[in-house]
């Protein structure tokens, strides 16, 4: 089997699994695909798909190895403009973190570009293929409808506080939770746009089974210590590190030869300044 991830804990294997582009994610939800374009906001429900190019099979490209080795995406095939779908991962248990949501999306998608911040993940891709991808992705056990949010700018919110019912804070409230069935609906688009109609997404997970999807290392409120309690997966960041930062990105170098080295912040000695469960507030 392919590793994909390092450690031996349930992070390390929900985050071997995730990456492993022939797991199939658990659908948790069945969003009608024409709420996903009201989602996006790239274009109206039942709109053409707008092109950049004529399709492939009208165009007269020169003979090319590569062409006749990889096959277009149905978007690329079509001549789809390039369009976006933007996710916010909160730090509080989110089903998925923000660069393991990119490196998924490298593993499992083809003709994509994936970009990565502290909190957000943006993927760029051929209209259509977006679309079914963000399907997908907030159609299964990737999406939390109170830690995950799609949202196309103003995306803060993921290193926020929680609300008193456990969501993330959103500055464009594109969301309302409904106080006695605590279903999420989508009252605005990815942008913040108007919409001509609300997308209901369901009630979110609760918070012990958040713990047990959830491929984030934390040392709080019930999660899993990385130094601690997955000391093979602390002890490969550790070398990585070095041989980065001290290193200079030369692979080829054993680590007993890098000046410190892990030797000196080994697992063993590699302690966080906070006690297990972290600091109080």
């Amino acid at each position: 089997m392919t590793q994909y991830c390092f450690g031996k804990t349930h992070i390390a294997e929900n985050r071997k699994k995730y990456m492993d582009p022939s797991y199939k994610y658990e659908k948790l939800r069945d969003i009608a695909e024409e709420d996903i374009v009201r989602l996006l906001a790239h274009r109206a429900p039942g709109e053409e798909y707008k092109s950049i190019h004529p399709p492939l099979e009208e165009m007269e490209e020169p003979d090319c190895a590569v062409r006749q080795m990889v096959e277009p995406t149905e978007g690329a095939k079509a001549g789809d403009r390039i369009r976006y779908v933007q996710f916010t991962d909160s730090m509080q248990f989110a089903p998925i973190t923000p660069y393991l949501r990119a490196q998924c999306a490298y593993t499992r998608y083809k003709g994509v570009d994936p970009g990565v911040l502290s909190g957000r993940t943006i993927i760029e891709g051929r209209e259509r293929d977006i679309e079914k991808l963000s399907k997908e992705m907030i159609d299964t056990e990737l999406y939390d409808t109170a830690r995950t949010g799609l949202r196309g700018r103003t995306v803060h919110g993921h290193a926020v506080r929680l609300d008193k019912n456990g969501m993330m804070f959103d500055a464009l409230r594109r969301w309302a939770q409904d106080d006695r069935t605590k279903e999420v609906t989508y009252v605005k688009d990815m942008i913040g746009g108007a919409m001509d109609k609300e997308v209901v997404l369901g009630k979110p997970l609760p918070e012990d089974d958040l713990r047990k999807r959830t491929c984030m290392y934390r040392n709080a409120q019930g999660g899993v210590w990385q130094e601690e309690d997955d000391p093979e997966s602390m002890d490969v960041c550790a070398e990585i590190h070095w041989k980065r930062t001290v290193g200079g990105f030369q692979p080829w170098k054993k680590i007993s030869e890098i000046k410190g080295g892990k030797k000196d912040v080994g697992v063993k000695d590699l302690k966080l300044f906070v006690p297990r469960g972290g600091v109080g507030l």
